[in-house]
């Protein structure tokens, strides 16, 4: 095997995960958890903490029911029915048929009803119809956990919707843990018991995309479990996912989401996993408008917006890929791949080409390509010609790699405190060189604890140098594209050094309101949208910076107000109405004199008569020096919750569509993580000149407007619906940032 991922894991860690997988709870051998602790709540009400369901007796069951059960021919339960008896047979369950009119199905005694069943089963299988009745007579029974393979539910449409939410509330009344509807077979493949080494845990909410990763116990990767979730009236992927992070076999958990069940319940559930270091590949489609209708028809689910995807499921880790065969090559690697000794990428090929084209490919995915020095260029000539480069990546030019020379490089290029992952791509086979190289790499492999991938580019993919002898090593990851190769070691490197650095948010998070709040609950209007003045005084409850000014409602009280502001001084018209100002011209800046200040109220003022917008007065400002000009928002996002928004452009922020999105809670590093995002965070270094920005003040910002999203934006009630800080102006280093506008709706 490449080894296990969970090498560096504190006792404490792998203690919890023994615990979760594989030993019974306190609670004893029927207990199965389904609700938070309801006094682990963050300021907004919403959970910090979620039980892990015991599955254990799911995936292991001594008894199962097969409700419907068929032997007649040509019938599609009977089909069904000899699959669960034979994956009852593997895991050493009794099957109990149940038909109302059968004696027997399949040779074994089969009872008229589920009342009638001889035990309390674990699993019971409903293929019927309408399993409501059944769900119901289950919970009599004392039945665990029910298999509903239905369709004609939530992603039917509303009346599909309503008898799913019947259906979930039997399910709950009776106590019978419920997967589905609409979900199929998954869970009872067969799955091979001659693999060893860490496994793979699928989760799927369509049954046939997870089927790529479930084919990759025919290339020697060990898969353990698949979840296909469906509909999840109740169990959700959230919940198999926290109880695959528990799971001691488990070396990574690959998931095909559509849509999410509740945003709160899978951070929680990714947060365990980063905690036990245990690496989350997801595909999430719902990138485009297309893939989201697709999804909620083929689930009922809410595929949230993207963006808000994207940074949740990276402020928890979860690493997100694009492709099933991304999914694939990424999940394998993670699985089986020891920790990195170092981050450095040395790329060898036998060509030149070769060579710069993995190496392009690399350097874009954000790998370091370390520069080998010249003793170590020195040391490689001794076996590579003198007029091919070795400098990173390294051309062997061939012929090297087909006697003892090649084992020699390689070796070298393992050696180098630099390197922490060797790539070698083998564009074709051109045996018995090939052959040879593909030999060497496994048998250097065997000797390091460094990571050593090789990309096998032929597209035949039956030779005996790929399937034999790369194949055949559990400790060299073989791709067959280069651009999935670079972007799963860009992934390893990732995952570890986040776990390495992992602090969960959720034990950080606020469980109790600020002094903040009680200033800003008198301010809101609930169902309005606030003045610029109030939204400022909104913001300087939470300790935000805003310019000196003063609301004014006649010319005279404008010219006092510059007067004490200080000139050169701004002046805005204000309503709650105006959510853009200077698109009427209502904005004026530079004014140096009591005259331009008496002039330009009553110019304002003329404005907003005209274009019937009634003011509550004019706002005379402090003018504030220059700097990089950046927006921070929140808002309520369906899936998710509160969320924060940071981005740059001021006024042009949506031409230039720069921002990142976090869901609170998070720390510091995430707020930083987020400035490192947007394309254009070069600006905060300083550039043509201009000094570095004061980016702890804005980090500052960042989280201030996430406790204003947890107070205001979460639970129920009053708060807000929308904040918008723009322009947030970061001044020079050490001198701030400063909220000159700001736009907030309440609920």
């Amino acid at each position: 095997m490449l080894g296990s991922t969970h090498g560096t894991l504190t006792t404490t860690q792998r203690s919890a995960r023994v615990l979760a997988c594989g030993t019974r709870p306190a609670g004893g051998a029927g207990t199965v958890h389904s609700r938070a602790d309801a006094a682990d709540v963050d300021v907004s009400g919403r959970p910090l903490s979620a039980p892990v369901a015991d599955l254990e007796r799911f995936f292991r069951p001594e008894s199962v029911a097969v409700i419907g059960a068929s032997d007649a021919e040509g019938r599609p339960n009977t089909g069904i029915t000899r699959q669960l008896l034979n994956w009852a047979e593997r895991v050493g369950a009794r099957l109990h048929p149940v038909h109302p009119k059968r004696a027997t199905v399949l040779g074994l005694p089969c009872v008229p009803s589920v009342a009638e069943l001889p035990e309390a089963v674990d699993v019971a299988v409903l293929l019927v119809g309408d399993p409501l009745p059944v769900i119901e007579q289950l919970g009599d029974a004392k039945a665990r956990f029910a298999v509903v393979f239905a369709s004609g539910f939530a992603e039917t449409g509303r009346d599909g919707a309503d008898a799913q939410r019947r259906l979930a509330d039997a399910a709950a009344r009776s106590g019978v843990r419920l997967l589905g509807p609409n979900t199929n077979l998954n869970a009872f493949e067969r799955f091979r018991d001659d693999l060893d080494g860490p496994s793979i845990a699928l989760i799927t909410q369509s049954g046939h995309q997870g089927r790529p990763v479930f084919a990759l116990q025919e290339l020697g990767i060990r898969l353990s479990h698949w979840a296909p979730t469906g509909n999840e009236a109740d169990l959700e992927a959230a919940d198999f996912l926290s109880y695959f992070a528990g799971c001691p076999e488990v070396g990574a958990i690959a998931t095909y989401v559509e849509g999410f069940k509740d945003g709160r319940s899978f951070l929680l559930a990714a947060d365990r996993a980063a905690r036990n270091g245990v690496p989350v590949v997801a595909v999430k489609v719902g990138r485009t408008g297309a893939g989201a209708r697709v999804a909620a028809s083929h689930t009922g689910k809410l595929t949230g917006a993207d963006a808000t995807v994207d940074g949740a499921l990276r402020q928890v880790g979860v690493v997100r890929v694009d492709g099933l065969d991304e999914l694939q090559d990424t999940a394998a690697l993670l699985a089986r791949a020891r920790p990195p000794v170092a981050e450095g990428v040395a790329v060898y090929a036998i060509s030149g080409g070769t060579g710069a084209h993995v190496a392009d490919l690399a350097a874009s995915a954000g790998l370091e390509l370390p520069a080998f020095g010249p003793a170590e260029q020195a040391a490689l000539h001794q076996w590579i010609p003198e007029d091919l480069d070795v400098s990173n990546p390294v051309d062997s030019g061939g012929h090297p790699v087909g006697d003892w020379r090649g084992r020699k490089i390689i070796d070298a290029l393992l050696s180098d405190p630099q390197v922490g992952v060797l790539i070698c791509p083998i564009t074709g086979p051109f045996p018995p060189m090939s052959d040879r190289l593909a030999q060497d790499l496994v048998d250097a492999a065997e000797e390091t604890d460094k990571l050593v991938c090789v990309i096998w580019g032929s597209p035949v993919g039956t030779e005996d140098a790929y399937r034999q002898t790369l194949l055949g090593s559990s400790r060299v990851a073989t791709f067959r594209t280069a651009g999935n190769c670079v972007r799963a070691v860009r992934a390893y490197l990732d995952h570890h050094r986040f776990v390495r650095d992992y602090r969960s948010p959720f034990e950080a998070a606020p469980r109790t309101p600020s002094p903040s709040l009680r200033k800003a609950q008198s301010l809101l209007r609930p169902g309005q949208r606030l003045s610029e003045h109030a939204g400022k005084q909104l913001l300087r409850a939470y300790g935000i910076r805003v310019p000196r000014e003063q609301l004014c409602t006649s010319a005279a009280g404008a010219v006092r107000a510059a007067a004490q502001v200080g000139y050169p001084v701004v002046m805005k018209a204000s309503a709650p109405q105006l959510a853009h100002k200077s698109e009427y011209g209502l904005v004026r800046i530079g004014l140096t004199s009591a005259s331009q200040v008496r002039d330009t109220y009553r110019e304002l003022t003329e404005i907003a008569r005209q274009e019937d917008i009634a003011l509550d007065g004019v706002l005379v400002c402090q003018m504030v020096d220059p700097g990089v000009e950046t927006v921070v928002g929140m808002s309520l996002d369906e899936v998710f919750g509160p969320t924060v928004t940071v981005g740059l452009g001021g006024v042009l922020v949506e031409v230039l569509q720069d921002t990142a999105v976090r869901v609170p809670p998070f720390g510091e590093d995430q707020a930083r993580s987020m400035l490192a995002e947007l394309r254009g965070s070069a600006l905060f270094e300083g550039v043509r000149g201009r000094p570095p920005a004061d980016v702890d003040a804005l980090v500052e910002v960042v989280l201030r407007v996430q406790r204003m999203a947890l107070e205001l934006g979460g639970g129920s009630g009053e708060g807000l619906a929308e904040l918008d800080i723009n322009p947030l102006v970061v001044l020079p280093r050490g001198q701030g940032a400063v909220a000159l506008d700001a736009l907030a709706v309440c609920r």
